[in-house]
């Protein structure tokens, strides 16, 4: 079940087919740094996709990326905090996080795998390592929802590593969060906003193209290595944003073991709304959302 009721399918992984020809590849719009910041309970990440970047990638709100050897940096983790309007989407590339709702879900998200949170109407929940030591390196989407989805009911998903498919071509793996990939459907659909993400994993002068639909708002993030998209590289930690214009992207790795997670949507065109943790289409659903908290109709 979706925030409109959809549940998400499950398909089995490791699936090869012919790429699709992209006749007009996208070219880069620009390339963005992040900011170093922290959140939760002093968790230092980077915030790739920043507010003032919503409305040109709308339907995504907000995209993390953290990664660390010490536990000093994570091991706070993200105590209870609430979320009305949106979904998130934590991909977990390294670590273990225990997750913990007011809705009564619970999972462990480990090496590889996903969690899909609906808040929906409103939900409290926490995020709390289950290490003491070593790498957590992964990422969290915030995905806006439909203003017709927005007070639906929470929803959450556990999607194990092995559970996510996958797609291999000549020196590529695709692994599909969301969306379809050369005729692999991802772990995940969502009718609505028609979210793409993959994580590709590159061996050195491999190259991948992927359609896009006309009008869907697409970005990369290289979280290792680099890639070359058109006539320009993009280098580790580099957001690429897209230009709207043409029928998909293709892309080149410029070096061994390069990787970066590709994202894709079809955007919303509604108002956006966000007072902190809280994103709906005005103001004064923006003060119920604060008023429902408080008075503890979140829970």
């Amino acid at each position: 079940m979706s925030a409109g009721g959809i549940e998400p399918t499950l398909i089995a992984m490791n699936s090869i087919t012919t790429s699709p020809t992209v006749l007009q590849p996208r070219a880069i719009e620009r390339l963005v740094a992040g900011q170093a910041t922290s959140d939760g309970a002093g968790v230092k990440l980077t915030r790739v996709l920043t507010q003032d970047l919503q409305r040109r990638l709308d339907p995504f709100l907000m995209l993390d990326a953290f990664g660390s050897d010490s536990a000093d940096d994570y091991i706070a983790g993200f105590p209870d905090h609430p979320h009305r309007g949106f979904e998130t989407v934590t991909y977990m590339l390294a670590g273990k996080m225990r997750h913990r709702d007011s809705a009564g879900h619970e999972g462990l998200l480990a090496d590889g795998g996903v969690q899909w949170m609906t808040a929906g109407r409103g939900v409290i929940h926490s995020e709390l390592p289950e290490q003491s030591e070593g790498r957590m390196e992964g990422f969290q989407l915030w995905l806006n929802l439909p203003g017709k989805d927005k007070m639906s009911p929470p929803w959450y998903r556990d999607i194990q590593s092995t559970e996510v498919p996958e797609w291999r071509g000549a020196g590529v793996t695709a692994r599909v969060i969301a969306g379809a990939a050369h005729g692999v459907q991802g772990a995940v659909q969502r009718e609505g906003t028609q979210p793409l993400y993959r994580d590709l994993h590159f061996d050195a002068g491999a190259s991948f193209e992927q359609a896009l639909p006309e009008g869907h708002n697409a970005f990369f993030y290289v979280y290792r290595g680099a890639l070359r998209i058109g006539e320009q590289d993009v280098p580790r930690q580099r957001m690429a944003i897209l230009r709207n214009s043409g029928d998909g992207v293709r892309v080149t790795a410029l070096a061994e073991g390069a990787r970066a997670i590709l994202i894709a949507g079809r955007p919303l065109k509604e108002p956006i709304v966000q007072y902190g943790p809280f994103v709906m289409n005005t103001q004064q659903e923006i003060f119920q959302a604060v008023e429902d908290f408080r008075a503890g109709r979140l829970a």
